[in-house]
Parts: C-alpha cells; sequence; structure tokens
C-alpha cells in the first residue's frame, strides 16, 4: 500500500515546505524539464527537502494514481497543482501529453504512488519519450523499498544483486523464473503484493536452504523484516495471518560457495599466471565466494615469491 496521508488540516509538514524552500530555493530548476520525484513508500516524513520545494514549484504534476497523489499533496500543504493521470495502461499517450508540456517550457514532475518512479512503476516509457524529444530529465533520488530491503538484509560481501521486481503471476512461469534463479549466485530482490505473497513462497521453498530476508511494510508502523530460509519461508508466513498482510520486498541472500581453501588458491595461481593482481584476486572471489581480502594477501604473498616474476607491489582489490 502506498503511504497514508494525514487527516486534512493537519499542519506538521507546513514548516517543512519553509525548511525545503531555505535549502532548495537557491538551486537551479530549469524550464521545459521532466523531474522524476522519488516519494515516500510508506513513512510520509521521508519526503526530500528538494522534492518538496519541486513539487510547490512545478507547472504540473504527473503521477500514476490522481487521487493518491492529491491527499499526498494535500498532507504536505501543497494544493492547486494540475494533476496528469499517467499509468501503466495510457502511459504512452500520456507520455505525448506531458512532452507537449515540456516543449511549451512548463516544469513537469512525474510521482509514482509509492517510491522512486520508473524502476517498478510506470515512468520509463516518459523518460524515453523526453529523451526522444531531447529534453531533459532531471531525477530527485528518494525512497526506495529496493535499497531499504538490501541496507536491512545484511549481505555483506562485495554488494552486488540483481533486482528481479515481481514475478509472474501465472504459476507455471513463476515456477520457472524461480528455478533461473536457482542459478543466480548473486543476491536478487524480488517485489510482492500480499494476495500473493503464499504463492511466491511455496515457489521459493524449492531453493532450499538458500536464506531470503522478508521485508514487510517498510517504513510503516508494522515494519516487519525478518530473516529465514527459502525451505521454511512457507511455515513462517502462515505462522501468523499478519505475516501476509501489506506489501513486500524480499531479498534472496547469495549463493553459498563451498570451495575448499586449496581449490581457491590453485585458482588464484592459475588466474596469476594470466592476469593482473587486482583482475585475478576479482575474478577468484567471484568464482569461489573466498572473501576478497585474504585472497589479496595470499595473491601478494605468491607474487612475491622468487620465481614468480613480480615484487610484491600492488594496491588493494
Amino acid at each position: 500500500m502506498p503511504p497514508t496521508a494525514p487527516p486534512l488540516g493537519q499542519a506538521s509538514f507546513l514548516p517543512a515546505l519553509d525548511a525545503a524552500r531555505a535549502a532548495a530555493g537557491a538551486q537551479h530548476y530549469p524550464a521545459g524539464s521532466l523531474y522524476v520525484v522519488a516519494t515516500p513508500i510508506g513513512n510520509l516524513a521521508d519526503i526530500t527537502l528538494r522534492a518538496l520545494h519541486l513539487l510547490t514549484l512545478a507547472d504540473a504534476i504527473a503521477c500514476e494514481d490522481t487521487r493518491h497523489t492529491n491527499h499526498l499533496l494535500r498532507a504536505y500543504g501543497i494544493d492547486g497543482k494540475p494533476l496528469l493521470a499517467l499509468h501503466e495502461h495510457n502511459e504512452a499517450e500520456a507520455a505525448q501529453a506531458v512532452v507537449a508540456r515540456l516543449q511549451a517550457g512548463q516544469r513537469v514532475a512525474y510521482v509514482s504512488d509509492a517510491g522512486t518512479p520508473a524502476v517498478s512503476d510506470p515512468g520509463a516509457r516518459l523518460v524515453a519519450a523526453c529523451a526522444a524529444a531531447s529534453l531533459r530529465v532531471v531525477p530527485l533520488p528518494g525512497a526506495s523499498s529496493v535499497t531499504t530491503a538490501i541496507s536491512a538484509a545484511g549481505l555483506g560481501g562485495d554488494g552486488q544483486f540483481l533486482f528481479h521486481g515481481f514475478l509472474p503471476a501465472k504459476t507455471g512461469e513463476r515456477q520457472s523464473a524461480v528455478q533461473a534463479l536457482a542459478a543466480e549466485p548473486r543476491a536478487v530482490v524480488l517485489l510482492e503484493a500480499p494476495h500473493r505473497i503464499a504463492a511466491l513462497a511455496d515457489a521459493l521453498a524449492t531453493l532450499g536452504e538458500r536464506r531470503v530476508t522478508v521485508a514487510r511494510e517498510l517504513t510503516k508502523q508494522f515494519e516487519q523484516i525478518a530473516t529465514t530460509t527459502c525451505a521454511a519461508l512457507p511455515a513462517w508466513l502462515a505462522q501468523d495471518a499478519q505475516r501476509q498482510r501489506g506489501e513486500f520486498a524480499l531479498v534472496l541472500h547469495p549463493q553459498e560457495m563451498h570451495a575448499t581453501a586449496h581449490d581457491s588458491e590453485r585458482l588464484l595461481r592459475l588466474l596469476l599466471a594470466e592476469l593482473p593482481l587486482k583482475s585475478a584476486v576479482r575474478l577468484a572471489a567471484d568464482i569461489t565466494g573466498a572473501p576478497r581480502n585474504a585472497l589479496y594477501e595470499r595473491a601478494l604473498a605468491l607474487k612475491s615469491t622468487p620465481g614468480n616474476g613480480h615484487d610484491g607491489q600492488g594496491t588493494p582489490a
């Protein structure tokens, strides 16, 4: 669910508009530009000062749902802005209307219902249409369920991950997608709606002991973040009906590698014979899952051994 606006008349965000004007008002906001504006994913206080100021400055605001965006703007004390509906069902046509406004010199903001537009929400085709018309696109960063979930998953390692978003709704297609993910060594971020979370959990259970972090209702009052195994995920959801409510971001943890120290060193020696030290260490870490720092130290030792043709100097990988 997108953020819920507080009762009308609540003035708690009015000082924020003054702060936004003071902090961001002196910056340059070129006319004839599309501003892609991130909005909160649950907690209304997660809006940025620059986003608030731009929303007051925009000549029009294109949005995924005009009713929701109207409530959002009124919660911040922003009234009287023309709202243009632009969602997955009309994006191609609505984008041309936005392009016409931009060509007339207007500033147009685009917001989705929650989070950063054009990632798993509408907006990508609008941005492409603006680029095709040689119009400037200015992103205003902010809340994202993807990076929020990753930051709370405790993955460690090199930080690589794949954003997959929503898996197919049909059972067979979803199961095929999960089987493809079984071979993906990196962390994977998935999104899911409450009415399909149980079906997704059943599909992911085939991944066995691979760890998964479930982030539910991120930034909201009943936020819940838990890590379990894919095999145990259906039972975890079934333990409490509340666990199946709200919007979900799930993080499949990276595949656990089981290479032995001997395997890692043998691979490292082979790579060092063909590649620069930093490249050899990076590849060895990616292939074996061994800690990069430890591999780097071992690579330095191997390179400094007489007969290896290296002076032992290097920089951290």
